[in-house]
């Protein structure tokens, strides 16, 4: 979904509850705004998810101007947080796991352990 075109955000929300997919920039920008609480023009990156979970939806501002992607699984749905929050951060590695579908929430790096002799 990224290309060198879209530089990297400094944060990705993940907005929790479900849109409708026929939101546009405007529609996306009044959420972000207005629901999350958030400014659509501070470099980060709002994820955007439908009820059904196989749809996705990236906003970000650039700085330049607004990128709107859209990215849809053939088969399966994209795990998303079931949080008491209305936006959820994710670090960019989470993010790529989410976008390939994989269940980002489950794969973790094994904390180092001690070596005690």
């Amino acid at each position: 979904m990224t290309t060198s075109l879209i530089a990297s955000p400094a944060q990705i929300w993940l907005a929790v509850a479900p849109v409708d997919m026929r939101r546009g920039l405007d529609g996306l920008t009044a959420i972000v705004q207005e629901s999350l609480g958030h400014s659509p023009g501070a470099g980060s990156a709002f994820i955007f998810r439908n009820r059904a979970g196989n749809r996705l939806r990236l906003l970000l501002w650039d700085g330049n101007g607004v990128w709107l992607c859209q990215r849809r699984l053939h088969q399966g749905v994209f795990v998303w947080p079931k949080a008491n929050e209305a936006v959820f951060a994710i670090s960019q590695a989470q993010w790529h796991w989410l976008a390939a579908g994989v269940d980002w929430q489950r794969l973790s790096a094994q904390p180092s352990a001690e070596w005690r002799v």
